[in-house]
């Protein structure tokens, strides 16, 4: 972990250089993802030109990042830090920046432990601007930017976004030797890898994936961000939600299986912040007109196949002799990989015409891709030469046997396919 440098540091130490409208540097992320070290990888480089760097673990004060390097001076924090302790660091690391001679890199982790940090953190930074106090500031958040500030707009203008994602095929492959199998299955969690050697119960490899992501995920990341009217429901709705991925359901189907009242809106709501932490998305319909596929039932599907197959309680193999469910993984992380790594306008939903379908259609302004899965064990209809006669300049690829093989589609962006189809 602490040898292997993902594209996103790279991305990192370009925006922590740049003198070019100095901004706060926000990488948010899922949990569980490498946010915290990129962020040392990133500093640990940068130290190597003269920058001081300053590492603040608000969340965890008992992070061990001696692994990395010792380059980074590491402050401490009491359990419940507070915005004065932030105020405190802030104008400490002001004072040290100013006495060396490239500046000071601030790294906040777990910023959205701070009450009303934001609005803090405007404050701090404007002033540093008007004074050019040679502070640079990284946080780091376990959450969407839009969860994190909420509907405080006052950092607009001050920061520039990095989303660390989850780990492709590509990177789990390099750094642990996975098969293609291995990885639909075990999912793109690197802290969780080590787990799938209990090839028994997947004791521990179940547990991190509950214990380390899930419940903090729900219990800090979202209960603590938002305003959730019914917890319990959020808490169902999780458990719930990953045995569906690959499939489309309606929010009444999915009312009727959880044992808290709440309607439809509350339910399209709360997938939505799912959403937002990386653990699960809704896909809408794909139609001409987008109010009338956002209407219809939605497809879910998992951002990280461990949530799903965690869930599921099979084994490895045990899993692999289900065709049906075996199936849906497939799907699930063909689906996750074209969410994880889509530009920022490009679109990624289904198409359903009955009896035809297809699983994926990805849209850009003019640019359309229809996308079927097969997995090799299961028959599938054909909806691509439907939806190709439907709209008939768009492009369309097969996923898995007679199509283009699962482990050299993972090898290209969301946005690559589009373009090399196009």
């Amino acid at each position: 972990m602490s040898i292997y440098e993902r594209p996103h540091v790279k991305q990192m130490i370009k925006l922590i250089l740049s003198n070019t409208g100095m901004r706060i540097i926000a990488a948010t992320g899922p949990r569980q993802t490498g946010k915290t070290t990129v962020a040392l990888q990133a500093c640990n480089r940068i130290a190597k030109l003269g920058f001081l760097c300053w590492y603040v673990p608000l969340d965890n004060p008992e992070h061990d990042i001696s692994r990395h390097t010792n380059a980074i001076n590491t402050i401490r924090v009491g359990s419940r830090p507070d915005g004065q302790i932030l105020i405190s660091i802030w104008e400490n690391a002001r004072e040290a920046s100013l006495k060396s001679d490239r500046g000071l890199v601030l790294v906040l982790d777990e910023i959205q432990v701070i009450p009303r940090w934001s609005d803090l953190v405007k404050g701090l930074w404007d002033r540093d601007r008007r004074e050019d106090i040679p502070l640079r500031v990284v946080i780091l958040g376990s959450a969407a930017w839009r969860m994190l500030t909420g509907m405080n707009e006052s950092l607009a203008g001050r920061f520039n976004t990095l989303k660390i994602t989850h780990w492709s095929f590509r990177e789990i492959t390099q750094v642990f030797r996975l098969t293609v199998e291995e990885y639909l299955f075990f999912g793109g969690y690197p802290g969780a890898i080590s787990g799938r050697q209990d090839t028994t119960r997947l004791a521990g490899w179940r547990d991190y994936i509950a214990n380390s992501i899930v419940r903090p995920v729900i219990g800090r990341d979202i209960m603590e961000l938002t305003r959730i009217r019914k917890p319990a429901l959020m808490r169902q709705l999780i458990d719930l939600a990953p045995h569906y991925s690959g499939q489309l359901i309606s929010y009444n189907k999915l009312l009727g299986q959880l044992h808290d009242r709440g309607n439809s809106t509350t339910i399209a709501h709360y997938l939505d912040l799912l959403s937002d932490a990386g653990l699960i998305a809704s896909l809408s319909r794909y139609t001409p007109t987008p109010h009338v596929g956002r209407a219809s039932s939605p497809k879910l599907n998992v951002l990280n196949t461990a949530l799903m197959t965690v869930a599921s309680g099979y084994s490895f193999h045990e899993a692999q002799n289900d065709p049906p469910f075996w199936g849906r993984i497939v799907e699930s992380a063909v689906g996750a990989h074209l969410l994880n790594t889509r530009g920022i306008v490009t679109q990624v939903r289904f198409w359903r015409d009955p009896p035809h379908e297809v699983d994926f259609v990805i849209s850009r302004g003019p640019h359309l891709l229809g996308i079927e899965v097969k997995s090799g064990q299961s028959s599938k209809k054909h909806g691509l030469d439907a939806f190709k006669a439907r709209f008939p300049n768009a492009k369309t690829m097969t996923v898995g046997p007679s199509g283009i093989p699962i482990n050299v589609f993972f090898s290209l962006s969301t946005d690559e396919w589009l373009e090399e189809k196009t």
